[in-house]
Protein backbone atom coordinates (compact mmCIF):
# COMPACT_ATOMS: atom_id res chain seq x y z
CA UNK A 1 0.00 0.00 0.00
CA UNK A 2 1.41 3.41 -0.96
CA UNK A 3 1.69 6.30 1.47
CA UNK A 4 -1.07 8.09 -0.43
CA UNK A 5 -3.37 5.08 -0.18
CA UNK A 6 -2.68 4.77 3.54
CA UNK A 7 -3.53 8.42 4.08
CA UNK A 8 -6.71 8.11 2.07
CA UNK A 9 -7.94 5.16 4.10
CA UNK A 10 -6.79 6.43 7.50
CA UNK A 11 -9.35 6.78 10.25
CA UNK A 12 -9.47 9.85 12.49
CA UNK A 13 -7.95 7.71 15.22
CA UNK A 14 -5.01 6.83 12.97
CA UNK A 15 -4.29 10.49 12.20
CA UNK A 16 -3.72 11.16 15.90
CA UNK A 17 -1.00 8.53 16.17
CA UNK A 18 2.61 9.76 16.04
CA UNK A 19 5.17 7.98 13.92
CA UNK A 20 5.00 5.65 10.91
CA UNK A 21 2.29 3.04 10.65
CA UNK A 22 1.45 0.00 8.59
CA UNK A 23 -1.89 -1.53 7.75
CA UNK A 24 -3.43 -3.66 10.47
CA UNK A 25 -3.55 -6.66 8.16
CA UNK A 26 -2.24 -9.68 10.07
CA UNK A 27 0.16 -10.67 7.28
CA UNK A 28 1.87 -7.29 7.05
CA UNK A 29 2.52 -6.71 10.74
CA UNK A 30 6.25 -7.29 11.33
CA UNK A 31 5.64 -8.37 14.92
CA UNK A 32 3.58 -11.36 13.70
CA UNK A 33 6.59 -13.00 12.05
CA UNK A 34 7.02 -16.65 13.04
CA UNK A 35 10.20 -18.37 14.19
CA UNK A 36 11.11 -22.02 14.66
CA UNK A 37 10.91 -23.45 18.17
CA UNK A 38 14.68 -23.70 18.54
CA UNK A 39 15.33 -20.23 17.15
CA UNK A 40 12.56 -18.66 19.22
CA UNK A 41 13.92 -20.39 22.33
CA UNK A 42 17.45 -19.08 21.83
CA UNK A 43 16.36 -15.52 21.04
CA UNK A 44 13.88 -15.65 23.91
CA UNK A 45 16.64 -16.79 26.28
CA UNK A 46 18.74 -13.85 25.12
CA UNK A 47 15.92 -11.51 26.10
CA UNK A 48 15.65 -13.08 29.55
CA UNK A 49 19.40 -12.95 30.21
CA UNK A 50 19.30 -9.23 29.43
CA UNK A 51 16.60 -8.50 32.00
CA UNK A 52 17.14 -11.19 34.64
CA UNK A 53 19.09 -9.04 37.11
CA UNK A 54 16.49 -6.31 36.83
CA UNK A 55 13.56 -8.59 37.60
CA UNK A 56 15.10 -10.26 40.67
CA UNK A 57 16.53 -7.09 42.22
CA UNK A 58 13.26 -5.55 43.54
CA UNK A 59 12.19 -8.65 45.51
CA UNK A 60 15.69 -8.92 46.99
CA UNK A 61 15.61 -5.26 48.01
CA UNK A 62 12.14 -5.52 49.55
CA UNK A 63 12.95 -8.82 51.23
CA UNK A 64 16.06 -7.26 52.76
CA UNK A 65 14.13 -4.20 53.96
CA UNK A 66 11.61 -6.52 55.63
CA UNK A 67 14.36 -8.54 57.26
CA UNK A 68 13.13 -11.79 55.72
CA UNK A 69 15.20 -14.95 55.83
CA UNK A 70 16.88 -16.59 52.85
CA UNK A 71 13.96 -18.98 52.20
CA UNK A 72 11.38 -16.16 52.28
CA UNK A 73 13.47 -14.00 49.95
CA UNK A 74 13.82 -16.95 47.58
CA UNK A 75 10.01 -17.20 47.57
CA UNK A 76 9.76 -13.55 46.49
CA UNK A 77 12.38 -14.04 43.76
CA UNK A 78 10.75 -17.12 42.21
CA UNK A 79 7.38 -15.36 42.41
CA UNK A 80 8.83 -12.37 40.53
CA UNK A 81 10.07 -14.63 37.75
CA UNK A 82 6.76 -16.50 37.54
CA UNK A 83 4.49 -13.43 37.36
CA UNK A 84 6.89 -11.67 34.97
CA UNK A 85 6.57 -14.65 32.65
CA UNK A 86 2.78 -14.61 32.85
CA UNK A 87 2.78 -10.87 32.17
CA UNK A 88 5.10 -11.28 29.18
CA UNK A 89 2.88 -13.98 27.67
CA UNK A 90 -0.21 -11.81 28.17
CA UNK A 91 1.46 -8.73 26.67
CA UNK A 92 3.04 -10.41 23.64
CA UNK A 93 0.31 -12.90 22.71
CA UNK A 94 -2.70 -10.92 23.92
CA UNK A 95 -6.27 -12.06 24.38
CA UNK A 96 -7.95 -12.02 21.00
CA UNK A 97 -6.93 -12.42 17.32
CA UNK A 98 -3.93 -10.64 15.82
CA UNK A 99 -4.63 -6.94 15.48
CA UNK A 100 -7.75 -7.06 17.64
CA UNK A 101 -6.48 -7.95 21.11
CA UNK A 102 -8.37 -6.31 23.99
CA UNK A 103 -5.75 -7.19 26.60
CA UNK A 104 -2.15 -7.20 25.44
CA UNK A 105 -0.44 -5.01 22.83
CA UNK A 106 0.79 -8.06 20.85
CA UNK A 107 4.19 -6.40 20.60
CA UNK A 108 7.61 -7.89 21.48
CA UNK A 109 7.63 -6.41 25.00
CA UNK A 110 9.07 -8.27 27.97
CA UNK A 111 7.29 -7.63 31.28
CA UNK A 112 9.01 -7.67 34.64
CA UNK A 113 8.77 -6.44 38.23
CA UNK A 114 9.02 -2.65 38.09
CA UNK A 115 11.73 -0.65 39.84
CA UNK A 116 9.41 2.37 39.93
CA UNK A 117 7.55 0.99 42.95
CA UNK A 118 10.64 0.02 44.97
CA UNK A 119 10.85 3.34 46.83
CA UNK A 120 7.22 3.24 48.00
CA UNK A 121 7.37 -0.45 48.86
CA UNK A 122 10.61 0.01 50.82
CA UNK A 123 9.03 2.81 52.83
CA UNK A 124 6.16 0.51 53.79
CA UNK A 125 8.51 -2.41 54.42
CA UNK A 126 10.50 -0.36 56.97
CA UNK A 127 7.47 1.19 58.71
CA UNK A 128 7.35 -0.66 62.03
CA UNK A 129 4.05 1.05 62.97
CA UNK A 130 2.24 -1.18 60.46
CA UNK A 131 3.15 -4.29 62.39
CA UNK A 132 5.17 -7.42 61.71
CA UNK A 133 7.16 -7.94 58.50
CA UNK A 134 4.37 -10.20 57.26
CA UNK A 135 1.78 -7.47 57.94
CA UNK A 136 3.87 -4.90 56.06
CA UNK A 137 4.24 -7.24 53.10
CA UNK A 138 0.51 -7.99 53.15
CA UNK A 139 -0.15 -4.22 53.14
CA UNK A 140 2.10 -3.83 50.10
CA UNK A 141 0.28 -6.63 48.31
CA UNK A 142 -3.13 -5.13 49.12
CA UNK A 143 -2.10 -1.73 47.74
CA UNK A 144 -0.68 -3.30 44.57
CA UNK A 145 -3.92 -5.21 43.91
CA UNK A 146 -6.13 -2.12 44.29
CA UNK A 147 -3.80 0.19 42.37
CA UNK A 148 -3.52 -2.37 39.56
CA UNK A 149 -7.29 -2.59 39.26
CA UNK A 150 -7.54 1.22 39.16
CA UNK A 151 -4.93 1.29 36.39
CA UNK A 152 -6.82 -1.37 34.46
CA UNK A 153 -10.04 0.67 34.56
CA UNK A 154 -8.43 3.96 33.49
CA UNK A 155 -6.22 2.41 30.75
CA UNK A 156 -8.37 3.71 27.84
CA UNK A 157 -8.41 7.23 29.31
CA UNK A 158 -4.66 7.15 29.85
CA UNK A 159 -4.07 5.82 26.32
CA UNK A 160 -6.08 8.70 24.83
CA UNK A 161 -3.20 10.97 25.84
CA UNK A 162 -1.16 9.49 22.96
CA UNK A 163 -2.33 12.35 20.75
CA UNK A 164 -0.06 14.57 22.83
CA UNK A 165 2.99 12.49 21.81
CA UNK A 166 4.25 13.74 18.42
CA UNK A 167 7.81 12.74 17.34
CA UNK A 168 9.42 15.63 19.22
CA UNK A 169 7.90 14.24 22.43
CA UNK A 170 8.31 10.51 21.75
CA UNK A 171 11.87 10.92 20.52
CA UNK A 172 12.80 12.87 23.63
CA UNK A 173 11.17 10.38 26.00
CA UNK A 174 12.71 7.34 24.28
CA UNK A 175 16.13 8.98 24.45
CA UNK A 176 15.71 9.60 28.17
CA UNK A 177 14.62 5.98 28.68
CA UNK A 178 17.97 4.86 27.29
CA UNK A 179 19.97 7.44 29.25
CA UNK A 180 18.16 6.59 32.49
CA UNK A 181 19.23 2.96 32.17
CA UNK A 182 22.98 3.61 31.83
CA UNK A 183 23.56 3.98 35.60
CA UNK A 184 22.04 0.51 36.04
CA UNK A 185 24.61 -0.98 33.66
CA UNK A 186 27.45 0.89 35.37
CA UNK A 187 26.36 -0.32 38.80
CA UNK A 188 26.22 -3.87 37.47
CA UNK A 189 29.77 -3.53 36.14
CA UNK A 190 30.98 -2.73 39.66
CA UNK A 191 29.52 -6.02 40.88
CA UNK A 192 27.66 -6.93 44.07
CA UNK A 193 28.17 -4.63 47.04
CA UNK A 194 27.72 -7.54 49.47
CA UNK A 195 28.17 -11.28 49.43
CA UNK A 196 26.86 -14.08 51.64
CA UNK A 197 29.39 -15.66 54.01
CA UNK A 198 28.20 -18.31 56.48
CA UNK A 199 24.61 -17.17 55.98
CA UNK A 200 25.36 -13.48 56.63
CA UNK A 201 25.71 -10.58 54.21
CA UNK A 202 29.15 -8.95 54.33
CA UNK A 203 30.88 -6.30 52.14
CA UNK A 204 32.22 -7.71 48.90
CA UNK A 205 35.99 -7.10 48.69
CA UNK A 206 35.81 -7.37 44.87
CA UNK A 207 33.14 -4.63 44.59
CA UNK A 208 34.25 -1.99 42.08
CA UNK A 209 37.58 -3.78 41.48
CA UNK A 210 39.67 -3.56 38.33
CA UNK A 211 38.79 -7.21 37.65
CA UNK A 212 35.08 -6.36 37.56
CA UNK A 213 35.74 -3.45 35.20
CA UNK A 214 37.85 -5.60 32.86
CA UNK A 215 35.23 -8.37 32.86
CA UNK A 216 32.49 -5.91 31.92
CA UNK A 217 34.67 -4.30 29.24
CA UNK A 218 35.60 -7.64 27.67
CA UNK A 219 31.95 -8.72 27.62
CA UNK A 220 31.09 -5.49 25.82
CA UNK A 221 33.98 -5.96 23.38
CA UNK A 222 33.04 -9.57 22.51
CA UNK A 223 29.39 -8.56 22.05
CA UNK A 224 30.41 -5.82 19.60
CA UNK A 225 32.86 -8.08 17.72
CA UNK A 226 30.27 -10.82 17.29
CA UNK A 227 27.64 -8.30 16.15
CA UNK A 228 30.09 -6.84 13.61
CA UNK A 229 31.85 -9.88 12.18
CA UNK A 230 29.72 -12.98 12.84
CA UNK A 231 27.42 -14.12 10.01
CA UNK A 232 23.60 -13.80 10.07
CA UNK A 233 22.15 -15.89 12.88
CA UNK A 234 25.22 -15.63 15.12
CA UNK A 235 25.37 -11.88 14.72
CA UNK A 236 21.86 -11.64 16.12
CA UNK A 237 22.96 -13.78 19.06
CA UNK A 238 25.72 -11.30 19.94
CA UNK A 239 24.36 -10.42 23.37
CA UNK A 240 23.84 -14.07 24.37
CA UNK A 241 27.31 -15.05 23.16
CA UNK A 242 28.81 -12.08 24.99
CA UNK A 243 27.09 -13.18 28.19
CA UNK A 244 28.31 -16.78 27.74
CA UNK A 245 31.87 -15.58 27.16
CA UNK A 246 31.75 -13.29 30.19
CA UNK A 247 30.36 -16.04 32.42
CA UNK A 248 33.05 -18.51 31.32
CA UNK A 249 35.74 -15.90 31.92
CA UNK A 250 34.19 -15.01 35.27
CA UNK A 251 34.26 -18.69 36.22
CA UNK A 252 37.96 -18.88 35.32
CA UNK A 253 38.61 -15.82 37.49
CA UNK A 254 36.79 -17.40 40.42
CA UNK A 255 33.89 -14.94 40.36
CA UNK A 256 31.13 -17.53 39.85
CA UNK A 257 29.91 -19.78 42.65
CA UNK A 258 28.38 -22.77 40.86
CA UNK A 259 28.13 -24.66 44.15
CA UNK A 260 25.04 -22.66 45.14
CA UNK A 261 23.15 -24.02 42.12
CA UNK A 262 22.70 -27.38 43.86
CA UNK A 263 21.40 -25.79 47.07
CA UNK A 264 17.62 -25.69 47.34
CA UNK A 265 14.63 -27.37 45.69
CA UNK A 266 14.55 -28.24 42.01
CA UNK A 267 10.79 -27.79 41.48
CA UNK A 268 8.35 -25.52 43.29
CA UNK A 269 5.00 -23.89 42.43
CA UNK A 270 4.39 -20.41 43.91
CA UNK A 271 1.99 -20.77 46.85
CA UNK A 272 -0.86 -18.24 46.56
CA UNK A 273 -0.79 -15.68 49.40
CA UNK A 274 2.18 -17.44 51.02
CA UNK A 275 2.63 -14.50 53.40
CA UNK A 276 -1.02 -14.19 54.40
CA UNK A 277 -4.18 -12.46 53.22
CA UNK A 278 -3.61 -8.94 51.75
CA UNK A 279 -4.24 -5.95 54.00
CA UNK A 280 -5.62 -2.65 52.75
CA UNK A 281 -4.42 0.79 53.89
CA UNK A 282 -5.91 3.87 52.22
CA UNK A 283 -2.71 5.88 52.53
CA UNK A 284 -0.53 3.15 51.03
CA UNK A 285 -3.08 2.56 48.25
CA UNK A 286 -2.98 6.25 47.30
CA UNK A 287 0.83 6.22 47.20
CA UNK A 288 0.85 3.03 45.14
CA UNK A 289 -1.73 4.45 42.70
CA UNK A 290 0.56 7.41 42.03
CA UNK A 291 3.36 4.95 41.33
CA UNK A 292 1.06 3.00 39.00
CA UNK A 293 0.44 6.17 36.97
CA UNK A 294 4.20 6.55 36.60
CA UNK A 295 4.47 2.91 35.49
CA UNK A 296 1.69 3.45 32.94
CA UNK A 297 3.55 6.46 31.54
CA UNK A 298 6.75 4.41 31.22
CA UNK A 299 4.93 1.50 29.58
CA UNK A 300 3.27 3.88 27.12
CA UNK A 301 6.71 5.20 26.21
CA UNK A 302 8.02 1.65 25.75
CA UNK A 303 5.08 0.73 23.50
CA UNK A 304 5.71 3.81 21.36
CA UNK A 305 9.45 3.02 21.31
CA UNK A 306 9.08 -0.55 20.11
CA UNK A 307 6.44 0.56 17.60
CA UNK A 308 8.92 3.11 16.28
CA UNK A 309 11.61 0.44 15.94
CA UNK A 310 9.28 -2.02 14.20
CA UNK A 311 7.63 0.65 12.05
CA UNK A 312 4.25 -0.70 13.12
CA UNK A 313 1.06 1.01 14.21
CA UNK A 314 0.67 2.00 17.86
CA UNK A 315 -2.68 3.78 18.08
CA UNK A 316 -4.50 4.53 21.31
CA UNK A 317 -6.50 1.27 21.18
CA UNK A 318 -3.29 -0.72 21.05
CA UNK A 319 -1.73 1.31 23.84
CA UNK A 320 -4.86 0.77 25.95
CA UNK A 321 -4.60 -2.98 25.32
CA UNK A 322 -0.95 -2.91 26.37
CA UNK A 323 -1.75 -0.96 29.54
CA UNK A 324 -4.55 -3.39 30.39
CA UNK A 325 -2.06 -6.27 30.18
CA UNK A 326 0.34 -4.32 32.41
CA UNK A 327 -2.32 -3.59 34.99
CA UNK A 328 -3.97 -7.02 34.86
CA UNK A 329 -0.60 -8.64 35.53
CA UNK A 330 0.02 -6.13 38.33
CA UNK A 331 -3.33 -6.83 40.01
CA UNK A 332 -2.82 -10.61 39.83
CA UNK A 333 0.86 -10.52 40.79
CA UNK A 334 0.34 -10.32 44.61
CA UNK A 335 -1.77 -13.48 44.50
CA UNK A 336 1.49 -15.30 43.70
CA UNK A 337 3.55 -13.05 46.05
CA UNK A 338 4.73 -10.70 43.30
CA UNK A 339 4.98 -6.93 42.88
CA UNK A 340 3.90 -4.38 40.18
CA UNK A 341 4.66 -5.39 36.60
CA UNK A 342 5.79 -3.14 33.74
CA UNK A 343 7.46 -3.33 30.32
CA UNK A 344 11.26 -3.55 30.43
CA UNK A 345 13.00 -0.90 28.35
CA UNK A 346 16.25 -2.90 28.06
CA UNK A 347 14.40 -5.45 25.97
CA UNK A 348 13.26 -2.71 23.62
CA UNK A 349 16.99 -2.23 23.06
CA UNK A 350 17.34 -5.95 22.38
CA UNK A 351 14.74 -5.70 19.60
CA UNK A 352 16.65 -2.77 18.10
CA UNK A 353 20.01 -4.57 18.23
CA UNK A 354 18.97 -7.97 16.92
CA UNK A 355 16.38 -6.88 14.39
CA UNK A 356 14.23 -9.81 15.62
CA UNK A 357 10.76 -8.32 15.48
CA UNK A 358 8.61 -11.34 16.29
CA UNK A 359 6.43 -11.15 19.39
CA UNK A 360 6.47 -14.95 19.43
CA UNK A 361 10.17 -14.84 20.30
CA UNK A 362 9.36 -12.69 23.32
CA UNK A 363 6.52 -15.08 24.19
CA UNK A 364 9.12 -17.87 24.23
CA UNK A 365 11.09 -15.73 26.66
CA UNK A 366 7.96 -15.41 28.78
CA UNK A 367 7.69 -19.19 28.83
CA UNK A 368 11.29 -19.39 30.05
CA UNK A 369 10.47 -16.96 32.87
CA UNK A 370 7.54 -19.12 33.92
CA UNK A 371 9.82 -22.16 33.96
CA UNK A 372 12.34 -20.26 36.06
CA UNK A 373 9.55 -19.55 38.53
CA UNK A 374 8.53 -23.21 38.60
CA UNK A 375 12.09 -24.60 38.56
CA UNK A 376 14.12 -22.68 41.15
CA UNK A 377 17.23 -24.61 40.13
CA UNK A 378 17.18 -22.87 36.74
CA UNK A 379 16.83 -19.53 38.50
CA UNK A 380 19.96 -20.32 40.51
CA UNK A 381 21.85 -21.08 37.28
CA UNK A 382 20.81 -17.71 35.85
CA UNK A 383 21.70 -16.01 39.10
CA UNK A 384 25.26 -17.29 38.78
CA UNK A 385 25.98 -14.89 35.90
CA UNK A 386 28.32 -12.19 37.30
CA UNK A 387 26.82 -8.70 37.43
CA UNK A 388 29.82 -7.14 35.60
CA UNK A 389 29.01 -9.41 32.65
CA UNK A 390 25.40 -8.18 32.59
CA UNK A 391 26.65 -4.60 32.87
CA UNK A 392 28.92 -4.95 29.84
CA UNK A 393 26.04 -6.22 27.72
CA UNK A 394 23.74 -3.60 29.25
CA UNK A 395 25.76 -0.74 27.80
CA UNK A 396 24.89 -1.93 24.29
CA UNK A 397 21.26 -2.68 25.12
CA UNK A 398 20.54 0.59 26.89
CA UNK A 399 22.46 2.63 24.34
CA UNK A 400 20.32 1.12 21.60
CA UNK A 401 17.20 2.52 23.28
CA UNK A 402 18.73 6.00 23.36
CA UNK A 403 19.77 5.60 19.71
CA UNK A 404 16.16 4.74 18.78
CA UNK A 405 15.06 7.99 20.39
CA UNK A 406 17.68 9.96 18.50
CA UNK A 407 16.51 8.35 15.28
CA UNK A 408 12.96 9.50 16.03
CA UNK A 409 14.20 13.02 16.73
CA UNK A 410 15.97 13.02 13.36
CA UNK A 411 12.50 13.32 11.74
CA UNK A 412 11.73 16.47 13.72
CA UNK A 413 12.20 19.93 12.22
CA UNK A 414 14.42 21.62 14.79
CA UNK A 415 12.87 25.02 15.06
CA UNK A 416 13.79 27.18 18.06
CA UNK A 417 10.69 25.90 19.85
CA UNK A 418 11.54 22.23 19.29
CA UNK A 419 15.13 22.80 20.37
CA UNK A 420 13.86 24.25 23.65
CA UNK A 421 11.41 21.36 24.12
CA UNK A 422 14.12 18.73 23.66
CA UNK A 423 16.72 20.61 25.70
CA UNK A 424 14.49 21.26 28.72
CA UNK A 425 12.90 17.81 28.69
CA UNK A 426 16.16 15.87 28.45
CA UNK A 427 17.70 18.21 31.03
CA UNK A 428 14.97 17.55 33.59
CA UNK A 429 14.87 13.88 32.62
CA UNK A 430 18.50 13.27 33.57
CA UNK A 431 18.32 15.13 36.90
CA UNK A 432 17.28 11.98 38.82
CA UNK A 433 20.09 10.13 37.06
CA UNK A 434 22.89 12.60 37.79
CA UNK A 435 21.90 14.52 40.94
CA UNK A 436 18.94 12.72 42.56
CA UNK A 437 19.37 14.59 45.86
CA UNK A 438 17.93 17.70 44.16
CA UNK A 439 14.48 16.31 44.94
CA UNK A 440 15.32 15.24 48.48
CA UNK A 441 12.86 17.66 50.11
CA UNK A 442 9.95 17.66 47.65
CA UNK A 443 6.57 16.28 48.84
CA UNK A 444 6.29 12.52 48.61
CA UNK A 445 3.51 12.57 45.99
CA UNK A 446 5.61 14.85 43.75
CA UNK A 447 8.71 12.78 44.37
CA UNK A 448 7.06 9.73 42.80
CA UNK A 449 6.77 11.71 39.56
CA UNK A 450 9.96 13.77 39.34
CA UNK A 451 12.25 11.06 40.69
CA UNK A 452 11.47 9.04 37.56
CA UNK A 453 13.46 10.67 34.77
CA UNK A 454 11.13 9.12 32.21
CA UNK A 455 8.01 10.62 33.77
CA UNK A 456 9.67 14.00 34.30
CA UNK A 457 10.81 14.12 30.68
CA UNK A 458 7.42 12.99 29.35
CA UNK A 459 5.44 15.56 31.34
CA UNK A 460 7.86 18.37 30.46
CA UNK A 461 7.90 17.49 26.76
CA UNK A 462 4.10 17.23 26.50
CA UNK A 463 3.49 20.52 28.35
CA UNK A 464 6.15 22.44 26.40
CA UNK A 465 4.96 21.01 23.08
CA UNK A 466 1.44 22.22 23.83
CA UNK A 467 2.78 25.61 24.89
CA UNK A 468 5.05 26.13 21.88
CA UNK A 469 3.45 24.12 19.08
CA UNK A 470 -0.20 23.83 20.08
CA UNK A 471 -2.50 20.81 20.31
CA UNK A 472 -2.59 20.12 16.59
CA UNK A 473 1.14 19.56 16.19
CA UNK A 474 0.92 15.85 16.97
CA UNK A 475 -1.49 15.12 14.15
CA UNK A 476 0.40 17.33 11.71
CA UNK A 477 3.73 15.67 12.41
CA UNK A 478 2.19 12.22 12.31
CA UNK A 479 0.60 12.92 8.96
CA UNK A 480 3.90 14.24 7.72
Amino acid sequence: MSAADEKATATPEDVEVPGPRHAADDVTRPEDERAGIGTAGLYGLQHILAMYAGVVSPPIIIGGALGLGTAEQATLVTAALFVSGLGTLLQSLGIGPAGRSWIGSQLPLVQGVSFAAVGTMTAVATDATIGSPEARLATIFGAVIVAGLIGFVIAPLFASLVRFFPPVVTGTVITVIGLSLFPVALRWIRGNETITVNGARVPNPAYGSATSLVLGALTLLVTLLVARFAPGFWSRMAVLLGLVFGTVLGTALGLVNWGRVAQGPIVGFPTPFAFGVPLFSVGVIISMTIVILVIMAETTADILAVGEILKTRTDRKRIASGLRADMAATAVSPVFNGFPISAFAQNVGMVAITGIRSRHVVAAGGGILVLLGLLPVLGRVMNAIPLPVLGGAGIVLFGSVAAAGIRTLSRVEFTNSNILIVAASIGLGIVPITVPEVYEHVPEWLGHVVESGISAAAITAVVLNLAFNGRSSGAQEAAH
